[in-house]
Order: structure tokens, then C-alpha cells, then sequence
């Protein structure tokens, strides 16, 4: 099934799968934008835009609960981009 930018399959009315693609952003370094695949970012705040600055695409993908992310934890994610349509990346934490 496609639905409002889901690429899903589904289990009674679970989403298994979400297309997503991944920007990052030129300006600021190991901030990544998690979006719904081919929706790009005009319906992301212009705040958090402004912010990032100039963004190019990274990667696109189906994220599922089993993908294993690098520094993201995918429930997490998944949460993110079907309540608010995308989720930021922020970079690791420097410690002193």
C-alpha cells in the first residue's frame, strides 16, 4: 500500500515499512533530516530549514523496526516521521 507518503505493508494496522529518504545538511556537520521518501522538506518547520541551512540528499531507504541505524534508534524514527512527518538527526554529543 502507498499512503500519505507511507510506503508500507501492513499487519492489521500496524506499518511495517516507511520510505524514507535522508538529507544532510551542508552547513552544519552530522545533522541529518529523516523525511518521507518524496515528500522533500518544504513541509518540515522553516525554523529547523533556516537553521540546517542548504540540505542535499543522502540516502533513501525502507526503514522497518529491524533496520539497524548507526545512531538512531528505528522505532524511534518511525515514531517521529508518522507523527510529524520527518525527524532531525542531531550530531553526537561533545564531551569535555
Amino acid at each position: 500500500c502507498y499512503r500519505r507518503g507511507f510506503a508500507c505493508r501492513t499487519v492489521g494496522t500496524r506499518f511495517m515499512k516507511i520510505a524514507c529518504d535522508v538529507y544532510k545538511s551542508v552547513n552544519k556537520e552530522n545533522y541529518y533530516l529523516y523525511v518521507l521518501a518524496d515528500q522533500g522538506v518544504e513541509h518540515v518547520p522553516k525554523e529547523l530549514r533556516e537553521l540546517l541551512g542548504k540540505v542535499e540528499i543522502a540516502l533513501s531507504f525502507e526503514l522497518t523496526k529491524e533496520r539497524s541505524l548507526a545512531k538512531e534508534d528505528p522505532v524511534v524514527v518511525m515514531a517521529n516521521l508518522k507523527e510529524h512527518g520527518y525527524y532531525l538527526q542531531l550530531p553526537p554529543a561533545e564531551h569535555d
